[in-house]
């Protein structure tokens, strides 16, 4: 202590730097974690048993799915199936003032999902039909602002806190038919362009005829024939004791339908979305573990040959190997103590305000205060075994 003492300034600074790199390596773990509560986020939230998609796609997240609307009354009928919601999603990026926003917009079946399961921190959940959304508060909105979003304008009228995509956007929830419409819109321009390939087709068809042109010119005119837009997947919820299993390999015999439970679901998206992320992640954290190892090597037995007269006194007086031994070791353990409390009050009050949400739990701070406590004994050992080969006499040289 008295050692310490005498240069507490560098020892402090030493420690400090060590907390930057730990803080780093725990970063990467709270990111990693973020990733997949992100990636997962909308599956749990929503609370579907079975999600129907696309024959043989891996909708809606890991791969484009559009089914039906219609979709949901057959589904309804089917044994087992208490009720069917459609349900749309996709990433947009607007121009909302002077700033480019980039969000995911997700569509609640009104009326019986108005959003009541999503955590508010603020306003209400939807109450009519149209020109109303839930955004997050990553996304800057304040409560009561009026978004532009395609030919329409739509308040907030809630604000979510956490609801962020796999991409790390953040969600705005609407009705489903408004985000159908938001998701689907056209500019004016291509309309014009739509509306005259229409009479294009329409020509010298028996169809043609003055006042089907007439219509097809009119840009609120919309042909009864045309499907209504698409969803991106049906979510079904089965009745009490009804056997998922069961459900599910019904709806795998209907040829154009793929079934997920929520389970394989959240597989996909590990597994497809994230799975590249979650490599390159525990890529930099095995690199960033090696280079701490190094530089707390380096550290602590710099820090020991710096010391070479004193132990070579300390052994001239008489002292035994083991107060050497405690020495250098008392000096790394604390060294790192200090280093992994440093590394904790940078992620407190530093990683919120990282783009990416970064959650940390007990595992993230256990599994890094066990690898702290390895290393600074590791490198301790590098410093217990230069120090005891020190020998008495060399303080006799000068």
């Amino acid at each position: 202590m008295k050692d310490l003492r005498r240069q507490k300034v560098s020892f402090s600074a030493t420690a400090l730097g060590l907390g930057l790199l730990f803080a780093i390596v725990l970063a990467m773990g709270g990111i990693y974690r973020g990733l997949v509560e992100d990636a997962t986020l909308l599956v749990d939230h929503l609370g579907a048993d079975i999600w129907v998609v696309q024959r043989d796609t891996r909708g809606p997240f890991a791969e484009r799915s559009t089914v039906p609307p219609a979709l949901e009354d057959r589904l309804r009928a089917q044994a087992g199936v208490a009720s069917a919601r459609s349900f749309s999603t996709a990433t947009i990026q607007r121009i909302v003032g002077a700033r480019s926003l980039r969000m995911t917009v997700v569509g609640l079946s009104w009326p019986e999902d108005k959003g009541q399961a999503l955590p508010l921190v603020s306003g209400r959940h939807l109450r009519d039909p149209h020109r109303e959304v839930i955004a997050d508060r990553s996304l800057g909105l304040a409560l009561g602002e009026i978004l532009p979003l395609g030919d329409e304008t739509f308040r907030v009228v809630g604000l979510t806190q956490g609801m962020l995509s796999s991409g790390g956007d953040g969600l705005v929830f609407s009705t489903e038919l408004d985000a159908r419409a938001i998701l689907n819109w056209q500019a004016p321009e291509a309309k014009r362009v739509e509306r005259e390939g229409r009479l294009a087709r329409l020509a010298g068809t028996e169809l043609d005829s003055i006042s089907n042109q007439d219509r097809l010119r009119d840009e609120r005119f919309s042909p009864p024939t045309l499907a209504p837009f698409p969803a991106n997947a049906i979510l079904v919820n089965l009745r009490p004791g009804a056997s998922i299993e069961e459900v599910q390999r019904g709806l795998e015999a209907w040829p154009d339908v793929t079934a997920y439970t929520a389970q394989e679901q959240r597989d996909l998206l590990l597994k497809g979305v994230v799975e590249k992320s979650r490599k390159q992640i525990g890529l930099f954290r095995a690199l960033l573990a090696i280079v701490s190892g190094i530089v707390v090597t380096l550290i602590l037995y710099n820090m020991t040959v710096a010391k070479t007269h004193d132990i070579a006194l300390l052994k001239l007086l008489g002292a035994r190997s083991s107060v050497v031994v405690k020495l250098v070791l008392n000096q790394g353990l604390l060294l790192g103590a200090l280093g992994y409390g440093f590394a904790i009050l940078i992620a407190k009050f530093l990683f919120p305000l990282f783009p990416r949400r970064v959650l940390l739990g007990p595992g993230e701070y256990l599994g890094v205060g066990m690898l702290v406590l390895i290393l600074v004994t590791l490198a301790s050992a590098a410093g217990i075994v230069r120090a005891l080969r020190i020998p008495p006499t060399l303080i006799l040289a000068g």
